[in-house]
């Protein structure tokens, strides 16, 4: 197709015109190319459009600078719209450069009515950055924005840039490092023109720029040039804003393509007349840190479990309370519902893999992906290691450490695909450093809970996914009334329960201060939360004097 300046671009369709249509365009220094992946996912419910900016690809280039203005590229798009589209607004997609243009086009009088919804990506309206940079942003993120923009005074320099690209070096260097196919380096020379003919004027001089498009922000939080809070940070320019921050680096379409195409298709399917999806709704601009997210708690009928799941609904969060005693797990999702939560209670048993299983797949169908996973059900026993017998072994692994395992096998998967983060909290205990004589069965099932969650939040780092291990002391919940002793005849157990709980009550450390810590640990994304002062200290000491620490476990410590 011809632009109205007589240009030649190169267009390309998929799939059915009759569908929904989606125009993706691309950045610098790419070409259409870098949609093939979404395109891919897609083509089959949809009616995909990609072309080669002018200057790119397969497209022709303006002889001048003038020629890469702004507002030629916006009659680009413009006349796209109308040749693959003409009688139905389209919904956009744009990344890097392409998205700086799309910004400039949706907020624009020419494509009033043309447009549909618009996803952006790692490009950020020029007008809205010299906005940011005056009013909005603060000063540490300003900076970091400034130091990550070291390109662009580099671009707009004469000659070197060019030279870069012509010899090999800038191409190389860029494929290697965003793992990229090597860019043409006759589309980077061309390309510098649109730093040196749009950014100083458009940042320096800023425009009050509004749309009224439903506008999603996909922000990559590992990108290396545009920064999270320059991008996001629009709100009194767009009247309907959503906002979804995705662990991948800048080249988001190439490297995270699924899941690039699975938030078009929520935004298309909610623009079209499908209801809104629980994604879409937390995503909204405005809501609080915990509005509409999923948080997912085990054990949650009583102590812990219970105050965790209440502290996040208090929070705004949807809680799913789970629990092997229903009733219990349906009075703490009521307690939810009081404080305006919503909330829904699950019976299961964590150390039943097929149940666990079950019940992941039930949480991803009837509410989505979850935000939040507390891995809290546990057991206490103690006792003699020549006492505690193979059974009494399988039971604690089974609930203490397979129970931990397939929480977090189950949904981390869950998150992994669905690509936009999370964070997983194992409950662990200071038991985990802290040796005893009497605790054998219970300390071995807490400190493997312990390097589980150190492992796997290595493991799942780059993933978005954050794994804090929670280590409470001394808490006074009902596990006290619950532990097994082992070795012991059922009066003198009975006896050393009722005793150990009353130690426990008059340490009074109560499971909401607790739930107070599970909330700022992952808001913190914290590795290790020791909860109790006996709990931090006692972490101090397992590193500074293991040695003491050793000596002190020699010695039956507790009621008797």
């Amino acid at each position: 197709m011809t632009t109205p300046d007589g240009l030649r671009l190169a267009v390309q369709e998929h799939g059915d015109p009759a569908s929904p249509t989606v125009v993706a365009v691309h950045g610098y220094p790419d070409d259409h190319t870098v949609w093939d992946g979404v395109v891919a996912a897609l083509r089959d419910t949809h009616h995909v459009v990609t072309y080669d900016v002018r200057g790119a690809g397969a497209s022709e280039a303006p002889r001048t600078r003038a020629g890469y203005h702004l507002d030629r590229l916006t009659d680009d798009l413009a006349a796209v719209l109308d040749a693959v589209s003409p009688d139905r607004p389209v919904h956009l997609l744009a990344h890097d450069w392409g998205a700086i243009q799309t910004w400039h086009a949706v907020t624009d009088a020419r494509l009033r009515g043309r447009v549909a919804s618009y996803t952006s990506i790692s490009g950020p309206c020029l007008d809205h950055v010299g906005a940011w940079y005056r009013r909005r942003g603060g000063t540490r993120d300003k900076l970091r924005q400034s130091l990550a923009s070291w390109y662009i005074g580099f671009f707009r320099a004469p000659v070197l840039p060019e030279l870069a690209w012509r010899s090999g070096l800038f191409g190389r260097v860029l494929a290697r490092l965003a793992g990229i196919p090597r860019p043409s380096a006759s589309d980077g020379i061309r390309g510098l023109e649109l730093y040196r003919c749009n950014i100083a004027a458009r940042v320096a001089n800023p425009q009050v720029r509004h749309t009224d498009v439903p506008v999603q922000v996909l922000a990559p939080t590992g990108d290396s040039y545009v920064t999270t809070p320059m991008q996001t940070q629009i709100e009194p320019f767009v009247d309907d804003l959503r906002i979804r921050r995705l662990p991948a680096g800048h080249w988001v379409p190439r490297t995270h393509p699924e899941v690039v195409a699975r938030c078009v298709q929520e935004l298309v399917a909610h623009v079209e007349g499908a209801p809104e999806t629980v994604p879409l709704r937390r995503a909204r601009a405005g809501n609080g840190r915990w509005t509409d997210r999923l948080v997912v708690v085990t054990g949650a009928g009583s102590g812990i479990g219970r105050a965790t799941a209440l502290a996040f609904a208090a929070r705004g969060a949807e809680v799913i309370v789970a629990d092997r005693d229903l009733p219990s797990a349906q009075h703490t999702a009521e307690l939810a519902e009081r404080l305006d939560a919503r909330a829904s209670a699950y019976q299961v048993d964590v150390a039943d893999e097929v149940a666990m299983e079950a019940f992941a797949k039930q949480v991803a169908a009837e509410h989505g992906v979850p935000d939040v996973v507390v891995n809290n059900a546990g057991i206490g026993m103690a006792g003699p290691f020549a006492d505690t017998t193979v059974a009494d072994w399988q039971k604690i692994i089974d609930v203490n450490l397979w129970g931990v395992i397939h929480g977090c096998r189950l949904f981390s998967a869950q998150m992994r695909e669905h690509g936009e983060g999370g964070h997983i909290v194992n409950v662990a205990s200071a038991a985990a450093y802290l040796p005893q004589r009497t605790l054998s069965a219970y300390a071995t099932t807490k400190s493997a809970v312990l390097t589980l969650s150190e492992c796997l939040r290595a493991e799942l780092a780059d993933q978005g996914i954050g794994v804090t291990a929670l280590c409470p002391g001394f808490v006074h919940t009902n596990i006290t009334a619950t532990t097994r002793f082992v070795g012991l005849d059922a009066a003198t157990e009975s006896h050393r329960r009722q005793a150990t709980t009353a130690l426990y009550k008059k340490r009074n450390y109560t499971p909401e201060r607790v739930a107070a810590e599970v909330v700022r640990a992952v808001e913190r994304d914290v590795a290790l939360a020791p909860v109790t002062v006996e709990a931090h200290l006692g972490l101090l000491a397992s590193r500074l004097t293991p040695g003491l620490l050793r000596a002190i476990a020699r010695r039956e410590i507790g009621p008797r």
